[in-house]
């Protein structure tokens, strides 16, 4: 052995082999710790919803898929839902989702129109908010349906409450027809699209199906 390696050998540079039991043991550590963070995040930082249906279009089209902030408006239980640590409440135009009140088993994705406390009415498609007009920006209506039967009377929205709407407004089950959101039902702000699949057509070709355009957009 030469001088340089007998130095190396004295200076404990040689290292031996790991077994095979030690490969394991920290292939499983990596992989605890990266399910583990996952769940975490999951949890409370981020998680992806699918969009399975119309009624937001044009904010989400069927086949995207959103990634929600959880913690925007609070810190909650994963298992059900309560409050551990108070943060921001939604505001008018949020896209939220939330628990759908009449199956908990499902989520749903909406627009914010209406706050706790305040009155909500639409006549011939124009939405009020305590008897004033309200600026929709966000709405789309579909031209071959009648105005005047887009009504339904004043509601008075509960402390702690919001009204929901889809921005397909006449395609989207929400508020109109089975009432406020709880606030213990919310998820998280629709943040960021992170895929868009059309799964209309099976005959278009991949590029045609896969909606490039639409990856990254911010929800807004």
């Amino acid at each position: 052995m030469s001088a340089s390696k007998k130095g190396e050998a004295k200076n404990g540079a040689e290292t031996k082999k790991p077994t095979t039991g030690q490969v394991v043991k920290e292939y499983a550590q990596a992989i605890i710790l990266a399910v583990a963070l996952a769940l975490v995040i999951r949890s409370f930082v981020l998680q992806a919803f699918q969009i399975p249906s119309g009624s937001m279009i044009p904010t989400f089209l069927e086949g995207d898929r959103v990634l929600v902030t959880k913690f925007i408006y609070g810190i909650r239980n994963p298992f059900n839902n309560k409050v551990w640590i108070e943060a921001g409440q939604p505001e008018r135009w949020d896209v939220v989702v939330f628990v759908y009140p009449r199956d908990t088993s499902k989520d749903f994705v909406k627009r914010v129109v209406g706050l706790p406390g305040e009155t909500v009415s639409m006549v011939n498609g124009q939405i009020f908010i305590n008897g004033q007009k309200l600026d929709d920006p966000y709405g789309k209506y579909d031209p071959q349906i009648d105005p005047r039967g887009r009504n339904f009377p004043p509601v008075t929205v509960k402390p702690g409450h919001y009204f929901m709407m889809g921005d397909n407004r006449d395609y989207s089950s929400d508020s109109r027809v089975w009432g406020t959101v709880d606030e213990s039902l919310l998820r998280g702000k629709a943040w960021r699209l992170y895929w868009s699949w059309d799964s209309s057509d099976p005959d278009k070709s991949f590029t045609e199906r896969f909606r490039f355009s639409r990856i990254g957009n911010k929800v807004e």
